[in-house]
Parts: structure tokens; sequence; C-alpha cells
């Protein structure tokens, strides 16, 4: 059996390989390489790690736009505005420095694990998927591009090209809060991603909420982003706004690492800490 890998240096030729043959696609490996255990590689691969123009993240004149194959590592040190700092915490958390250095933000998403640790950050900043292939692009918002455990929205043929967020309020923060077994190198029993945005008069103008491992796709709270609008930008009033019934779109599971009951408790109080962070200016 004959198995190719193809190391693409342009987008063109990287499309064009995907329009005549099926390929796995390759870029940090810190998915990649684990999912095949002791296994040889045994189907076609496409490294996309040297496409230029896929990696890095640039100002555009409506918003911010992240290259597919831009690393944790670079999300760490890119000069972003205070509205990512939930996405530059997640960025912290995701495995060990190896792991930060080579993992991409695409591979996070096209990985499609329920606890990506990317996903919950990138909805609260209403991110969209830019989606290239030889035919053209086009842009998904992420709750679209995401479509349940492992799957996604890609097409034969497609690759996710960048991350595009639009431009947000100068005030907005972010926060993230992770938990797991340990601190670092662990897989999520729930983490929660928050902006907050002051309005004119001082109360809550903007508020997202996302939550991730506590069901088969991270999700946003509506009901509780509609309950937080209004609110004093306070610590204490946002928390006494967060009630149980707001996490009812989650649907957690019990598995080895918790049980569902014990992931929607942490996620309400995790909830509450995130509030916090964002009313601190903290991030995290």
């Amino acid at each position: 059996m004959v198995v190719r890998y193809i190391a693409p240096s342009s987008l063109g030729e990287a499309l064009e390989v995907l329009r005549c043959d099926s390929h796995r696609i390759l870029a940090g490996g810190t998915d990649f390489y684990p999912a095949l255990g002791d296994r040889p590689v045994s189907f076609d691969t496409l490294d996309i790690a040297r496409v230029k123009g896929l990696r890095g993240v640039e100002r555009t004149d409506g918003g911010w736009r992240i290259g597919a194959t831009t690393t944790w590592t670079d999300i760490v040190r890119a000069p972003l505005p205070p509205a990512f700092d939930g996405l530059k915490a997640a960025a912290r958390d995701v495995g060990s420095i190896q792991i930060q250095n080579a993992g991409t933000v695409a591979g996070n998403l096209c990985n499609a694990s329920p606890a990506a640790d990317g996903v919950p950050p990138l909805l609260t900043l209403d991110a969209r998927v830019e989606i290239a292939s030889a035919a053209g692009r086009r842009v998904l918002p992420l709750q679209e591009f995401l479509t349940g455990v492992r799957k996604s929205a890609l097409r034969p043929g497609e690759m996710v090209v960048a991350v595009v967020v639009p431009d947000l309020p100068e005030d907005a923060r972010g926060a993230f809060r992770k938990l797991g077994a340990r601190s670092y190198l662990v897989i999520s029993i729930a983490m929660v991603s928050a902006l907050l945005a002051p309005g004119a008069d001082g109360t809550v103008g903007r508020a997202r909420i996302a939550v991730g491992a506590c069901s088969p796709v991270a999700c946003r709270l509506p009901a509780l982003e509609a309950a937080l609008i209004g609110a004093p930008f306070e610590a204490g009033a946002l928390a006494a706004r967060v009630r149980p019934e707001h996490l009812l779109p989650l649907s957690p599971i019990d598995d080895v690492r918790a049980t569902a009951a014990y992931r929607l408790e942490a996620a309400e109080e995790m909830i509450r800490r995130s509030l916090a962070d964002c009313c601190e200016g903290g991030g995290r």
C-alpha cells in the first residue's frame, strides 16, 4: 500500500490536492498523532504547516483574523484587546508549553471535541469560521460549524483557513475558567468563558456566556445573557442574577471525570467567578 504525504507551500496547491483526492489534514499534529496510538499512518496526509499566509493574527477593517495554523503560543503573545483575555487564558491552559507551541487554533476546532478549550471563548467573541475549497470560500458562525461530537460542517475538499472575530466594544472584557482533576495537562470537567461590556450608564450593555464540556458541543446561554443586561457592572450583582434554569441548554453526562450533576454545579459556580473576573479586568 502506498501512502502519500504532501506538504504544499501555497494555499492554492493545498486546495487542489483536496479537490482531487481525499487527504487527512495535518497542522500541529497534537491531536493527529495521539489519535493513531501505536499504529502507523495508513492514509494520505496533507500537511498544511508550511502553507504561506495561514499563520498569524492580524487586524482587519472589521475586526481580527486568526489564521488556521496560528498556534496557542501565538495567541498568548499577540497584542489583542481585553475582549480576548478569555481566549488568551484558554491558550495558556491548552496542554503543556510544547503543545501550545505546536497546536493550532483551527486544529482545535476541527477536532470538534466537546472539551476543546478554544471553543467557549471564541463563542463569546462571536467568532466565524472561514472555509476554503477549490470552488471558493464560505463563512459560518462557529456554533454552526460545530455539529456534534467530533463532527463539523466541513465538506469534502474543504479546509479551514481562518477564524474571524468582529469588532467588539473597546471596553469589553473576556475571561475563561477551566476545571479539571489538576491544574494542567488535563481534559476539562467543565469550562466557562464570559465576555462583558459596560453600557453608557455603568450597567452591563453586552453579555456573552459559553460553557464547554457540558454538552456535545460547547454552547452559549442566551437566557442568562439576557438576564445580565442592565445589571450593575459589579461582581456581586451579576452573580445574583445567575440561576440554575439558565443552564437548561446544557446536557452533561456521567463519565470517569465527573457526574452530570457535579458538572452543572461546577459550571454555575464557574460562571459567577468568570463574571467577577470580567468585572475585575483580570481575564482569569
